[in-house]
């Protein structure tokens, strides 16, 4: 890896984790804004303390150093979480700007998981018999 990969991976990761953790913190304590968001998606509102709590864990797991199958799991339920997000607001035919936040969480998502570093990967093994 490269001195500015190594630049990139933790600028967006940085990034990606403020998203992430500001969000969650939002989604955990029900803020009116995010409730009222999040009904007219058409999601019952007991589902943002969970979701909140999740990004938040997520968080954890892709800035604590070992741990790989953990961070796989987190970048996928962060990219998971971020393209339903932008599916929902297509589907209910919100404006474009709904969509900047989810994307931009999609894209550093990507960026993240693509140059993390080797000891944050899962080596996997070939067998041969």
């Amino acid at each position: 890896m490269t001195k500015k990969q190594k630049i990139i991976y933790w600028i967006a990761t940085g990034w990606l984790a403020l998203g992430m953790l500001s969000t969650g913190i939002v989604q955990l304590l029900k803020q009116k804004e995010e409730v009222t968001m999040f009904t007219h998606l058409g999601y019952p509102g007991y589902l943002l303390p969970m979701l909140g709590v999740w990004k938040i864990l997520g968080v954890i797991a892709i800035l604590l150093p070992k741990f790989p199958l953990l961070k796989e799991w987190a970048y996928a339920g962060f990219f998971f979480a971020m393209s339903g997000a932008v599916l929902s607001h297509l589907g209910c035919g919100d404006a474009a700007k709904e969509f900047f936040g989810p994307i931009l969480l999609i894209i550093l998502t990507v960026v993240s998981w693509y140059l993390r570093p080797a000891d944050r990967k899962i080596i996997s093994v070939n067998f041969t018999v």
